[in-house]
């Protein structure tokens, strides 16, 4: 791909890659309603049954008919995982890197082909979905570059100071063993193959299962890593449910560690399970975001307005990143109202397959329902709904799951301030000032990220107070949204993460590993 493909870059692609995309579009079209299964030891096997996905863009169109595996099939992966750990522990660094590599390019090489499934799979428009699969060829890459530049994380240490004696130390860290990837459904494989990427090229073995919703996304990120050559063993895949596969798949005594992203109330049920066994286990979790965005009476309101839109509306707010609430100062506030209408109502929405539509269907029936209820909410518990508010049902989107673009101003203890709606609803309050707007934004038990448009004075004030793992300022590409593998680390504080350290941060990988103190007296 010559275009360098960001979600930052994202909205002048040339005209090139639009006719790639077509052309991709119909092949992947074609081959619809097929059969595909699981990848246990080295095998692509059946499972117990079969799940008939349809695509959220039109009911009426099969995806295909996905294998879904058994409890007993999740811990026959782990028991696997965990045989296949020895050897790939002790596989050269080297070569676990070349091999993450070689899936960084089969992931290239099918971007167009994985990018048309995602669109058809999850609603995504096309710059979305290949946005998506190229950041997971830059996260295998990312990782088994740093995995190089840290020689393996081998680090000589001095010698003590003894007299008489020469004394060597070092820290190496060391993989923990079989490792279970549980990703979600709205970037079902970026958020699959970046803990994947960062669990192999570590030694660890991995156990994946994708989300129910959108196993496609995940068997074709299977077929990257089965073509790259892996061990037998090493990595397997499973499409399931979490009440019996993750269950399965949290509760066996070998899994080692678990990366899991999802929601806040799942994620903690994970990590206190695996600080309750004989010993604490690993448990990286990314348990979503409440996300805010601050504007001041200083703020430039047309790149406001830009970025908010970008980050509310983007991909139908379904995203952990997305921006849901909104603080503005009383001073600018009708003047940014005014400018969100106008730009709301030019949202081309419709089949995210065809070039002109920015905004498709969200992926789930569930969530279809759940606009309508958020909806009667606003209105029920004291707020008004400025813009949108309605799903759509009419002509070409009859058989999909559309809904409108929602801007709402409503009292700050509103109760959908505080839920994690997953939609394209935009929460609006007005502020007295920007110290009133910090002390609401930091009012969540959540902290994943955060914007603000203002003066060089009210972003110091925000920088030092705001309560977030990812922030962003005067950033018209998005407000709250849009980290990128290489230039932006995406993680949260608070309720949003249980360590600390981000996606594609320096630290990341370490997170993989357990240190070991070597001391050699000569």
């Amino acid at each position: 791909m010559s275009f360098k493909l960001t979600y930052a870059t994202m909205f002048n692609p040339p005209a090139e890659m639009h006719a790639r995309f077509d052309e991709a579009l119909r092949e992947v079209e074609l081959a619809l309603g097929a059969r595909h299964r699981l990848h246990l030891n080295g095998e692509d096997v059946a499972g117990v049954e079969e799940d008939e996905r349809r695509s959220p863009i039109d009911q009426r169109r099969v995806l295909g008919h996905f294998a879904v595996a058994s409890a007993n099939q999740a811990r026959q992966a782990v028991e696997a995982a965990h045989a296949a750990f020895p050897a790939w522990r002790a596989t050269p660094w080297p070569e676990r890197v070349r091999l993450l590599k070689r899936v960084a390019a089969l992931i290239e090489e099918r971007v167009y082909l994985i990018a048309a499934a995602l669109t058809l799979e999850v609603g995504k428009n096309r710059m979305e979905a290949l946005g998506e699969v190229q950041e997971t060829a830059d996260f295998f890459r990312l990782y088994a570059e740093e995995f190089e530049e840290k020689n393996g994380f081998d680090i000589p240490l001095p010698d003590d100071p003894l007299e008489g004696w020469t004394s060597h130390n070092r820290s190496v860290l060391r993989p923990h063993g079989a490792w279970v990837v549980i990703a979600p459904f709205n970037f079902p494989f970026a958020l699959a193959g970046g803990p994947v990427a960062a669990a192999l090229v570590t030694g660890n073995t991995v156990v994946f299962k994708s989300a129910s919703e959108t196993p496609w996304a995940g068997r074709l990120l299977a077929d990257c890593l089965r073509d790259a050559g892996f061990p037998r063993g090493v990595f397997h895949f499973l499409n399931g449910s979490g009440n019996e596969v993750g269950q399965a798949l949290v509760h066996h005594p070998r899994t080692a560690g678990i990366t899991f992203t999802g929601s806040f109330d799942v994620g903690m049920r994970i990590y206190r399970s695996l600080a309750n066994g004989p010993w604490p286990r690993p448990c990286i979790t990314e348990m979503g975001g409440k996300n805010a965005c601050i504007v001041t009476a200083n703020a430039d309101l047309e790149r406001a307005a830009t970025g908010i839109v970008r980050s509310a509306f983007g991909m139908g707010g379904q995203k952990c990143s997305a921006l849901s609430r909104l603080y503005v100062d009383e001073a600018v506030a009708d003047a940014l109202v005014q400018k969100l209408k106008e730009k709301m109502a030019a949202i081309p929405l419709g089949d995210p397959r065809r070039q002109e539509h920015w905004l498709g269907p969200v992926t789930t029936r569930r969530a279809y329902d759940n606009f309508a209820r958020c909806v009667a909410a606003i209105t029920r518990d004291g707020g008004r709904v400025l813009v949108g508010g309605e799903r759509l049902a009419e002509g070409e989107l009859a058989h999909g799951f559309y809904v409108q673009p929602t801007l709402a101003e409503a009292p700050p203890t509103h109760p959908l301030f505080r839920e994690e709606m997953f939609l394209p609803i935009l929460m609006l309050h007005r502020v007295q000032d920007l110290g009133q707007a910090v002390q609401l934004a930091n009012d969540s038990p959540l902290g994943l990220t955060a914007g603000c448009y203002g003066s060089d004075a009210d972003l110091a004030y925000f920088w030092e107070n705001i309560e977030a793992g990812v922030t962003y300022a005067n950033r018209p590409q998005g407000a709250t949204t849009g980290a990128w593998p290489g230039y932006q680390p995406f993680g949260g504080w608070k309720g949003s993460g249980s360590t600390g350290k981000a996606i594609a941060s320096f630290y990341y990988l370490a997170q993989y590993q357990r240190e070991q103190s070597r001391t050699v007296v000569e």
